[in-house]
């Protein structure tokens, strides 16, 4: 994997969420990279797990923690051991996320007569299910920072980056919980931004367009690997047509943990969509 640039993070102790997945397990390639020490936090133990060894293997160094980040004692926890492995957090990029079925329409738009069909509508979604896909996008990047925040009061070059996404811009059709959560982390990012700018703590996010990802991968292509209809409609709202790789995220990662480039920002969200947001679709 090659960088689009590096920063030095010797002696950092950088935490990801989320690692156990694609998107995330990148950051943290990319920035034991950087010479970072990196925690790898997921429910999934073995998914981070296998990420950290290869990291290992590479001559990094890394460690994955079994977390739940809807959980502020099992985060504590996690807390108090990585602490004790490769000191206080320098760095928290909270990734932590994702959609759930139960909070997801089978249709874009709703007909009449759609109540009487065998199909979720907006009318049928779970609230348990709608609760969920908003507690782990929001709560799940709230408290982590609650925890982990507290390790970067007094320090210099400590920042947080959170994971934000296209949704928060514009909601996507059928999944308005995970929209309306992804809306909510930004705004966070901001409060937190202002919340922090008097302790020297930067707080920004990224907001990816389109990625392919485990959690996405069977709503984007049918099982024999053929398009569906959705990502047909996704790339032709993409001003360059194409989805986007994991690697080309990792510019506007380092960007903003750099002090270098840019200690004077906080607060903001960068849209990584090879041009979705720009595109009104005429």
């Amino acid at each position: 994997m090659r960088l689009p640039f590096e920063i030095d993070l010797t002696d950092k102790t950088v935490v990801v969420t989320g690692a156990g997945g694609v998107l995330c397990s990148g950051f943290a390639k990319a920035l034991a990279q950087c010479k970072a020490k990196v925690s790898l936090l997921d429910i999934n133990r073995e998914a981070a797990g296998k990420y950290a060894d290869e990291i290992t293997a590479a001559g990094g160094i890394a460690k994955a923690y079994e977390c739940d980040v809807l959980n502020r004692d099992s985060v504590e926890r996690v807390h108090t051991d990585l602490v004790k492995d490769f000191g206080k957090c320098d760095i928290l990029i909270n990734g932590a996320g994702g959609n759930n079925p139960r909070a997801t329409t089978a249709k874009e738009y709703y007909c009449e007569g759609d109540l009487d069909q065998d199909l979720v509508t907006f009318f049928d979604l779970d609230p348990k299910g709608v609760e969920f896909v908003f507690n782990l996008n929001f709560l799940g990047t709230l408290i982590p920072t609650q925890v982990f925040a507290q390790d970067m009061l007094g320090r210099k070059g400590c920042c947080i980056v959170n994971i934000s996404s296209m949704n928060a811009y514009t909601p996507l059709t059928k999944i308005p919980a995970y929209s309306g959560a992804k809306a909510a982390v930004s705004n966070f990012t901001q409060w937190l931004a202002v919340h922090f700018s008097r302790v020297g703590i930067r707080v920004n996010a990224i907001a990816p367009g389109f990625f392919v990802t485990i959690q996405n991968e069977k709503l984007l292509f049918n099982e024999d690997g053929t398009p569906t209809p959705r990502t047909d409609k996704i790339l032709a709202g993409t001003p360059m047509g194409r989805f986007g790789k994991s690697e080309e995220l990792y510019g506007a990662l380092l960007y903003l943990l750099s002090e270098e480039a840019s200690s004077f920002v906080t607060g903001i969200v960068i849209p990584v969509d090879g041009g979705f947001s720009a595109y009104s679709g005429v």
